[in-house]
């Protein structure tokens, strides 16, 4: 796919035009930068693909972004689109073709991309059409970019980034699925919005698989750094598990209202992987709940599973998993979650 037009290309004089707008110093060389060259690819151009490349550009994550999609047309007038609002944005450079190339040199590969769920179609089905797909997606984005993270957000999460991480042939640490990142958000305004407190002084994680299985960690929520169970408990407080059960039920279902009401979603998701990439390319070493090989950690030991846990993000991927306090019912809960997604991982044949 050509790039738009520039200055040197529009014709007689368009170089000769820009070498006289600006008048050299003489004898002055160019400041040594010190700031990384940062460079995101987003494969896939549908709803949250173009959601998460519009959040990496207005929150100035990237210097360069690199677009990837099979339909040439809606590529193309996606990266026009982002082009001309240049003058309203951070300075970046954004390309985009169907060819892989274009990602060469990529620091974070961002995969949206994914087969959609045919009316009657079973979701092992689907998977494995999405398998597939993946097989002509991620070798040639490990061939370009041998040193990147690849961030994994298509459906079913856990289970593609396996898919991926095998594809890749990458170490583990920089094959990361978005996991249950969103769902957490999820589950921290629903607490804040029960408590009337701000969503950004509440800590709270779903863990586990992304999806009906996933696990709310009730243990560990805080308010402010407050344990709330134990203020509690402390306080004699009685608390109702079924009004925490439900703020579960909703958080699980939230995404499938979202649907079922606009068709897709695209804006949080867009935010929770933007949030990501900034904690992974300027090396927050955040804790995030993030889709990581699970096996070793809680007492998942039967097989090779992704699953979401919290995590620690930094410039080298994945930097260590965190060793917070699980109740008893917490850990079975998380490892009967890492069943549920082996005994679908393992129909794969893979």
């Amino acid at each position: 796919m050509q790039k738009s037009p520039s200055a040197s290309s529009l014709g007689p004089g368009g170089l000769d035009l820009a070498q006289a707008f600006f008048k050299p110093i003489q004898n002055c060389d160019p400041p040594s930068s010190t700031k990384r060259h940062n460079k995101i690819s987003v494969i896939g151009v549908g709803n949250v693909g173009m959601a998460i490349a519009q959040t990496i550009l207005t929150q100035d994550l990237a210097d360069e972004l690199a677009l990837v999609d099979a339909k040439s047309d809606k590529l193309r007038g996606e990266m026009l689109d982002l082009q001309h609002a240049a003058a309203f944005l951070p300075r970046t450079k954004i390309n985009a073709s169907v060819d892989y190339s274009v990602t060469a040199g990529s620091d974070l590969c961002i995969v949206t991309a994914g087969a959609r769920q045919n009316p009657g179609e079973s979701r092992l089905n689907l998977l494995q059409r999405n398998v597939a797909l993946f097989s002509n997606i991620i070798p040639p984005l490990a061939k370009y970019s041998p040193d990147s993270i690849l961030l994994i957000v298509s459906n079913p999460v856990d289970v593609l980034t396996y898919v991926s991480w095998k594809l890749s042939g990458f170490p583990s640490n920089r094959v990361i699925g978005s996991g249950t990142n969103l769902d957490s958000s999820r589950f921290r305004f629903l607490i804040a919005d029960h408590l009337d407190v701000n969503a950004q002084d509440v800590q709270a994680f779903i863990v586990g698989e992304h999806g009906d299985s996933s696990v709310a960690l009730w243990s560990s929520i805080s308010i402010g750094g407050v344990p709330v169970l134990s203020f509690l408990k402390n306080q004699q407080i009685a608390y109702e598990k079924q009004t925490l059960e439900n703020i579960h039920k909703a958080v699980v279902e939230s995404a499938y209202e979202v649907i079922s009401l606009k068709g897709y979603t695209s804006w949080a998701i867009g935010y929770s992987v933007a949030n990501l990439a900034r904690s992974l390319l300027r090396d927050q070493r955040k804790i995030h709940p993030v889709s990581v090989l699970a096996k070793g950690f809680y007492g998942i030991d039967g097989g090779e599973v992704f699953l979401s846990l919290p995590a620690q993000l930094g410039r080298g991927g994945v930097l260590g998993v965190t060793n917070i306090h699980l109740t008893d019912e917490e850990v079975q809960r998380l490892r009967k979650s890492a069943e549920t997604i082996l005994e679908f991982q393992s129909q794969l044949g893979l």
